[in-house]
């Protein structure tokens, strides 16, 4: 082992003659892979994707989400009065109106009031919250976007959209954004041209006229024919009987200029 030492001290100290050195490492190497894996079959990689195990989830500690029991939380009484009152409201009247209020005094709102009270129209406030709990199980669901802000419920027990319309006009702080008329859901143009429409009573009277105008109609086209083929008949008797006048006068003058022998 010393020997060996010196020998490779040497070797670095001492210059190089061009000679060999007196030991040298000889590297060897690994050995040629002669022999490959072969490849498993594609049916046989089949049936191993399929039947291998897949590990179940492991389950959350307890307490890492919450709960998914919803707790059952009971409604304040006086919410669930207001919801009584809000469905008796729409039970009751054919037309509910849901208006805006853009920052109206008292005063102008004392006005609004008197001015729809004359025409049997009342104004009504429910809380926003308590118009969405009520609307959200009924057919009127699609008024939810409505309640938005502060608003008002004009109600009444007739449709009488031009009068609601007469009294917000005068009123520029109050604004209309739709309406439930008839149990159909209008917009603030639908209640304008709902209130273009005659009223019930003249279209019932333009109904009756037009059905007495049909029936009287039917009844002349029936009874034309008849009287036609009546004066016909009339005519050609008449024709007739002036016909055998005519022969007969005829004949007695043909027998008059006869000579008798």
């Amino acid at each position: 082992l010393r020997l060996n030492m010196a020998a490779t001290l040497c070797v670095k100290l001492l210059p190089k003659q061009g000679r060999l050195p007196l030991t040298q490492v000889v590297r060897h190497g690994s050995k040629a892979v002669t022999r490959h894996r072969k490849p498993m079959h594609f049916l046989k990689q089949k049936l191993m994707a399929v039947t291998e195990y897949i590990p179940p989830p492991r389950p959350a500690p307890p307490g890492a989400y919450p709960s998914q029991v919803e707790e059952v939380q009971k409604e304040n009484p006086l919410l669930l009065f207001l919801k009584k009152e809000v469905q008796k409201v729409f039970q009751e009247c054919k037309m509910v109106a849901v208006v805006q209020n853009n920052a109206s005094n008292a005063e102008d709102m004392m006005i609004l009031k008197h001015r729809l009270h004359k025409h049997g129209i009342t104004v009504k406030l429910f809380p926003n919250q308590v118009m969405l709990s009520f609307l959200k199980d009924t057919v009127y669901a699609n008024m939810a976007p409505l309640f938005i802000g502060p608003n008002l419920l004009i109600v009444s027990k007739e449709p009488k959209a031009k009068e609601l319309l007469t009294a917000l006009r005068a009123s520029p702080q109050i604004t209309l954004l739709g309406a439930c008329i008839d149990d159909t859901l209008l917009s603030a143009q639908g209640v304008a041209s709902y209130a273009k429409l005659p009223s019930s009573t003249v279209v019932q009277g333009q109904l009756v006229s037009g059905l007495t105008t049909l029936a009287s109609r039917t009844a002349s086209l029936l009874q034309h024919h008849p009287s036609r083929l009546s004066a016909l008949l009339q005519q050609y008797a008449k024709q007739e009987t002036a016909s055998d006048d005519h022969m007969e006068g005829a004949a007695k003058a043909d027998e008059a200029t006869i000579p008798t022998r």
